[in-house]
């Protein structure tokens, strides 16, 4: 998803609605049907009715609404009670089988990078200890190159989707866009090995984005019974074929994800929550804490199970990544002044940093645009550089003794892990930006977050670590390969909280491990914008529930200052990729606009027949994109209080219905009603739960043009309606709330003599249209 999937267009201008020569070219959605499809760039007006459609996105919509069409309702009845609790006990057994798997790969992911990185390291520093200083950069460098170089191929030639983190995408797909080969098989296998192979690299990135997106694939996989074109055919899993339902189980694969990134399991299901989710109920989270709950028992038994030696340098740590608890935190009201500072400088350097991400995103962009050659090239020169950093500039830092009251054991060290490293010093003395630069990104974090340690690091070392974490946040961020935001992000914001708890010495009586938290939750929060999620997961990856009120108030400042400057970073990388997203809060012109005003500036929509042509239907599908298509019955027989030949709107049917129907060649040669025997013994409820196929693949014959399909037992019945009074912005709620695909608008007056009713509905869709400015989406009509 490196490139942009949208085009713009204008709609038809709203002061003059009198047909135009070039309507149906401004027009792309809703042109004739014998009109091409043109896609062209238009200059956009600044009239909110213009501004609907300023993108325009072609990547297809889920539907999460329950189609209730004739199938649907006689297989509900015709469930028995085993068959309702077979469908219950598979989605607990599938929400067990995510967390097993997650909880199995982040451990063996963990495992990798661990022994890799960390006998890298080892075998650096006994060159060092030689002084063999040239062999053991060209060692250093030469490692960290032939890492970056698998991981960077897996991406650029076998799945381009596992770059990156996978968040933005996991999050559109929970909104309700289908994003293109996110959860395969292949695009699961590279971002194992591809986080493995970039972890252990020394870049600046981190594995838990990576690790929701492999949460979700593993539950999409299993889902859906395996990879496309190997699926198992358990008949058990027919349950579970349809997007409403693998929503859910991918949902129960992000919080896992979480959960085995940072072992917080609340933490987890509070981010998929605030984060991910667009629709949330109480049953799923029941499910995703079982998820997390089951990932958490996996890592704790591999941990136990490590610590006795047998993994190598793997499992030092615990289920508590960066404890703190053996901190008493103690502080005053004095003490709310540097933390409110914290808060403000997070909120400032996040929205910076997202600022400067999007440049350097957008320059990748073009470099990624010529070629699969750049971007390896542009990934391998990252890794060069980044090496060089990381080996180089710890000899500018001097060398520092060793405080008299720490045993021999502890100051220095030689080994991959430690606070106080040895490097180039002599006995006795250690250097510190050695010990933030030359070990993994987690042991980093550990070293950074040390508490009763007030005189480890100097001012200086803080200041270059938080400068080059800065420089290669924003250009490690981007290349192919697999990466994550959290940890980089952690780094920085850590750096500047403990210059600040150096600053404050004796002023202040809260530990400067304690303020290196603080300072990594506030640009969290001032990056990504999150809250809640982001407070638990620290109570939870420190162990100390005491740090929870001031923890609160830093979040909250950093959030607030972000959210005056620029969106968060994933809603920033959303735009990047081309993504809709249907944003929870309407834009305020919303409210002065009504539904009917805002359908009224596009053509009518096309709508089909109870009882429609095979021609017609074809020749809809081919020269239209829309996904659903009202159907309507005219000249019925007048209830009471209509007028003769009243319209009844039956429904709305979908463009894979009417696919499908094609395909089966369930043609009629005279215009009539079906019986249900006869539906029933051409479709399934499996058929129509399948969203495969396209118009183009189906063969019809001259004669057959001239045949009739009857729609209405493929008709969704029960569509969401709204009045044409409505506001946009409620619809808007309504229609995300709800998790629709389309909404359909019905006059607010209907009697005898006034137009038909069909000219009068339109529908909604999360699909095609979203608000250029801010990435407000709104709706398709």
């Amino acid at each position: 998803m490196e490139e942009d999937l949208s085009q713009s267009a204008k709609l038809p201008d709203t002061c003059n609605m009198e047909p135009q020569a070039s309507e149906a070219e401004s027009d792309l959605e809703n042109n004739s049907l014998h009109q091409p499809l043109l896609k062209r760039n238009r200059t956009l007006s600044s009239t909110p009715l213009a501004m609907v459609g300023a993108k325009v996105s072609h990547i297809e919509s889920l539907d999460y609404e329950i189609n209730e069409n004739d199938l649907f309702r006689h297989d509900w009845r015709s469930r028995t009670k085993v068959q309702v609790l077979q469908y219950i006990f598979l989605k607990w057994t599938l929400a067990f089988l995510v967390g097993l798997l997650t909880g199995l790969i982040a451990t063996l992911i963990n495992l990798a990078a661990e022994n890799i990185a960390g006998y890298k390291i080892l075998a650096v520093i006994n060159y060092i200890e030689e002084e063999r200083y040239l062999t053991g950069f060209i060692y250093f460098t030469g490692v960290n190159f032939i890492l970056t170089t698998v991981a960077a191929i897996l991406c650029v030639c076998f799945a381009p989707t596992a770059a990156g983190p996978g968040i933005p995408e996991i999050k559109a797909y929970l909104n309700g866009v289908d994003t293109p080969n996110m959860f395969g098989a292949t695009t699961l296998v590279v971002k194992i090995i591809g986080s493995i192979g970039a972890v252990s690299a020394g870049l600046d990135l981190g594995k838990e984005g990576p690790l929701v997106h492999i949460g979700s694939c593993i539950a999409s996989l299993l889902g859906q019974g395996g990879p496309d074109n190997y699926r198992i055919k358990w008949h058990l899993l027919r349950y579970f074929n349809n997007d409403r339902d693998r929503r859910d189980i991918i949902t129960c694969g992000a919080s896992s994800g979480v959960c085995a990134a940072f072992r917080a399991p609340v933490g987890g299901v509070l981010f998929a929550l605030e984060e991910v989710a667009t629709w949330w109920r109480s049953a799923l989270l029941w499910r995703t804490f079982f998820s997390t709950a089951v990932v958490v028992v996996v890592l704790r038994a591999f941990m136990e199970y490590c610590k006795s030696g047998n993994c190598g340098l793997f499992g030092q740590g615990g289920l508590i990544m960066f404890d703190v608890s053996d901190v008493t935190v103690r502080y005053h009201v004095m003490d709310l002044i540097p933390v409110t500072v914290i808060g403000v400088i997070g909120g400032v350097l996040g929205s910076l940093y997202n600022h400067l991400l999007h440049k350097v995103l957008r320059l990748y962009n073009l470099i990624n645009e010529k070629g699969k050659i750049y971007k390896l090239l542009l990934s391998l020169t990252v890794s060069l550089f980044t090496s060089a950093c990381l080996y180089g500039i710890p000899f500018l830092a001097s060398c520092t003794p060793c405080d008299s009251s720490l045993p021999e054991s502890a100051c220095p060290t030689t080994g991959r892990a430690g606070n106080f490293k040895q490097f180039n010093c002599p006995d006795g003395y250690y250097n510190d930006l050695s010990t933030l630069l030359l070990t993994t990104n987690d042991d980093a974090v550990r070293n950074i977050f040390s508490t009763n340690t007030p005189t480890e690091f100097r001012i200086f070392s803080l200041v270059i670590f938080f400068a080059l974490y800065c420089m290669l946040g924003l250009f490690t961020f981007g290349i192919a390969v697999p990466s994550g935001l959290f940890l980089p992000v952690i780094l920085m914001g850590s750096a500047y909280g403990r210059m600040l708890g150096v600053a404050m010495g004796s002023y202040t009586n809260i530990d400067q491990g304690l303020y290196a938290v603080l300072g990594a939750a506030s640009l969290m929060a001032g990056s990504m914008r999150m809250t809640v999620s982001l407070c638990v997961i620290f109570l939870e990856l420190t162990n100390n529930l005491l740090l929870l009120p001031i923890t609160m108030i830093v979040l909250l400042i950093s959030k607030t200052v972000g959210d005056c400057f620029n969106p968060s970073i994933y809603e920033i990388i959303l735009e990047l990729k081309g993504l809709p997203f249907l944003d929870a809060n309407p834009e305020p012109w919303m409210r002065n606009i009504t539904v009917g005003e805002l359908a009224d500036a596009k053509s009518p929509v096309v709508t089909l027949n109870g009882i429609e042509k095979v021609g017609h239907i074809v020749d809809v599908l081919k020269n239209t994109t829309h996904n659903g298509f009202p159907v309507v019955d005219e000249g019925m027989a007048p209830s009471v209080g209509l007028a003769d030949g009243a319209t009844e709107l039956h429904g709305i049917i979908l463009r894979a219905h009417l696919v499908l129907a094609l395909k089966k060649k369930w043609f009629l040669q005279e215009r009539r009603r079906t019986e249900e025997w006869e539906v029933q013994e051409k479709f399934t409820w499996v058929d129509l739960a399948e969203r495969k196929g396209r118009i183009e693949e189906v063969v019809v014959t001259k004669d057959e043009m001239e045949m009739y399909v009857d729609l209405h037992p493929l008709t969704n019945r029960t569509p969401y309606t709204v009045v044409e009074s409505m506001s946009v912005a409620k619809a808007l709620v309504l229609f995300r709330q709800v998790g629709l695909r389309h909404m359909l608008i019905v006059p607010q007056y209907q009697a005898a003599g006034v137009s038909n009713l069909a000219y009068h509905i339109h529908f909604f869709s999360t699909t095609k249209y979203y608000i250029n400015e801010g990435l407000y989406p709104v709706f398709y009509f």
